[in-house]
């Protein structure tokens, strides 16, 4: 008895296509959005917003609010400092 077969060209695509593929971001801004969702684990009802102050505001001024919230802030619920940060800019 064969450990494997081979297996045909035909399976392996059907493989291919039934596995989800997650897209990259289009824009810089959208994956700076992702990056500080992820950090400072924002909830979901306030996704938008970060996406919003991503697109609106300088790719260094997010991140230097980020510092600055990861720093200053204490607690679970970082992410309403990190808007208060933004709002003051």
């Amino acid at each position: 008895m064969r450990k494997s077969e081979p297996e045909n060209i035909g399976d392996i695509f059907k493989k291919k296509d039934s596995t989800p593929s997650k897209k990259p971001p289009a824009h810089q801004w959208q994956d700076l959005a992702l990056r500080v969702i992820d950090e400072l684990h924002i909830p979901n009802f306030k996704r938008n917003s970060v996406f919003k102050a991503c697109k609106d505001n300088d790719k260094y001024f997010i991140e230097r609010c980020l510092a600055d919230t990861k720093e200053l802030a204490e607690g679970t619920e970082k992410w309403k400092y990190f808007f208060k940060v933004v709002a003051d800019k």
